[in-house]
């Protein structure tokens, strides 16, 4: 970046700005999201005549957050776009292809976080009902139910991942390796979608009939039908992993154990669950529960 021609166009600002946010080990979906920000902002701002990265000053920055708010985007959708414009002009100016921040002076627009939807006990109940003819869904929901793990997490799991009451979940991008317990619930599941599952070489553990990977969209759509089976409204896919961390918590699961399990790298991400559960339980335990 230090060799980069003065003035510096928002085109080669952008790609280097990405390419240092891989060697950062951010996630793809991160590098592309920050860099569809950033090319709004640069068309923005094209059309206003401002083509280089070097020359952008805080009122232009403050006219396009104007813009957005202006044009439907609300504010939570317009702060992560600042986390983005933010990023990428400390960026630049670290790396002294500016002298200062335009970005600095800027706030973050305020906004309530809504708080996270926690099934009941009755309602994934009813999910696991709903779900359990369908033998191989029923592994992929006991799965969720019983170790919190991501969706994209679960889509990567692989046979060999698998061993007694342990799950191993891969490392993928910037989140580590880590293992996680199976009870007797998600263990039983997986062992009935395993004397059913076609035998073909792909080594993921959940497949289609023909032997290819079953995709994070496919697992989506799947789940989302079986919610409208069971009556359950309002509610995603990631709310199951929500609703297992708020239940061990409210059980009295120690929340730096719990953090560990589903792979946070914040011991605050884990504990803000506190704030939307009802708990009584004076002593920690490192055992989770059964859902």
């Amino acid at each position: 970046m230090n060799n980069l021609p003065d003035p510096v166009s928002f085109a080669t600002a952008i790609s280097s700005f990405s390419d240092y946010l891989k060697t950062q080990k951010r996630s793809t979906a991160t590098v592309i999201a920050y860099a569809n920000d950033l090319q709004q902002l640069r068309k923005y701002l094209e059309e206003h005549r401002i083509t280089q990265a070097t020359t952008v000053q805080t009122p232009h920055l403050q006219e396009f957050v104007a813009y957005l708010s202006n044009h439907g985007y609300t504010a939570k959708s317009v702060s992560r776009k600042l986390n983005s414009i933010k990023s990428f002009f400390k960026f630049l100016t670290s790396q002294g292809v500016i002298t200062s921040d335009p970005a600095k002076p800027l706030d973050h627009p305020k906004y309530d976080t809504a708080a996270p939807r926690i099934l009941s006990v009755d309602e994934y109940r009813k999910l696991r009902d709903a779900s359990r003819l369908d033998i191989r869904m029923s592994a992929i929901v006991e799965l969720l139910l019983q170790t919190g793990v991501r969706i994209s997490e679960l889509a990567n799991i692989h046979l060999e991942d698998v061993v007694k009451n342990e799950l191993t979940i891969r490392a993928a991008e910037n989140n580590p390796a880590r293992t996680v317990p199976l009870n007797k619930s998600a263990a039983a599941a997986v062992q009935n979608y395993l004397s059913v599952r076609p035998p073909v070489k792909d080594p993921h553990l959940f497949v289609t009939k023909t032997g290819r990977p079953l995709l994070v969209r496919n697992i989506r759509t799947a789940i989302d039908r079986y919610f409208t089976h069971a009556g359950i409204k309002n509610v995603k896919v990631n709310d199951l992993r929500h609703t297992f961390m708020a239940h061990q918590l409210q059980a009295g699961v120690d929340p730096e154990y719990l953090a560990k399990t589903v792979g946070h790298k914040r011991l605050s991400s884990t504990s803000k669950y506190f704030d939307f559960i009802k708990s009584s339980v004076s002593t920690l335990s490192s055992r989770l529960i059964e859902l």
